[in-house]
């Protein structure tokens, strides 16, 4: 039986699938709020605002609130705001990123930022990426929402936030401060965001690269589920492990 007070859980392989939601997982949600269990959907997805992504959620049979829904690009609002109060920051990203900045108290601008900030991209526009580049090499501080390569669309991957920032860093030498899942500062904000401790807090994840070693470094127990990216034989590639595993989050066994 799983006795944790908090969960943070992953999103993308974990309560969805593409357009879908993975069997149980509304079961499951429903079960941690009738035992008043406290948790945070936890993404690395800084395209779109916590109320958007609420919606999409609720399309697909998921009722969950955005207030209970953490992206990357908050995470990296919040530790911007942090380092650099009311600072200034050219943005390759979307709406997901700009606004949560914008609520930060961060100006957007071209000319001379203090920042280079960088999400996922709709639509990739080389000149962008080329001015990005030129404000780096003279002196703006790159950040990067999170490392990942790609994700899901339609129609197969796409090109994710990780690959462009390779792209910028091949062009400009310097590359950036990644925010998200691995990182375990994006678990310590999200734990600081719901106001719980480390030790009473688990991490749900599909991914072992990026969910289970991001729970673990940050000091959670961790669940590791296969409805997503990794089968049962890939966990022996890695030099640590899950504390749980399940097929699904609809098999946890909360006490």
């Amino acid at each position: 039986m799983i006795k944790s007070k908090n969960f943070l859980i992953d999103m993308d392989g974990v309560l969805i699938t593409g357009r879908s939601m993975i069997a149980g997982a509304d079961v499951f949600l429903e079960k941690l709020n009738r035992m008043g269990r406290q948790y945070l959907i936890l993404t690395n997805n800084a395209l779109f605002t916590p109320r958007d992504l609420s919606h999409r959620l609720q399309l697909m049979g998921l009722e969950i609130p955005q207030e209970k829904i953490f992206t990357s690009a908050i995470a990296t609002a919040r530790f911007l705001q942090a380092q650099h109060p009311n600072g200034t920051a050219f943005v390759l990203g979307e709406v997901g990123l700009t606004q949560a900045l914008h609520e930060v108290g961060y100006v957007m601008t071209d000319t001379n930022p203090d920042y280079v900030v960088l999400g996922e991209l709709d639509h990739i526009n080389l000149d962008q990426i080329t001015h990005a580049v030129r404000l780096i090499c003279d002196g703006a501080l790159f950040i990067a929402t999170n490392p990942d390569a790609n994700g899901p669309g339609e129609g197969g991957i796409v090109p994710a936030c990780g690959a462009l920032a390779a792209m910028i860093e091949k062009a400009s030498g310097k590359g950036p401060m990644f925010i998200g899942k691995p990182n375990p500062l994006m678990m310590r904000s999200a734990l600081n965001f719901i106001g719980a401790h480390s030790y009473e807090t688990v991490m749900v994840g599909d991914r072992m690269n990026t969910d289970i070693i991001a729970g673990i470094s940050s000091g959670l127990e961790t669940i590791l589920v296969l409805s997503g990216t990794t089968g049962m034989d890939d966990i022996a590639l890695y030099p640590y492990r899950p504390t749980y595993v399940f097929n699904s989050v609809a098999d946890i066994p909360l006490e």
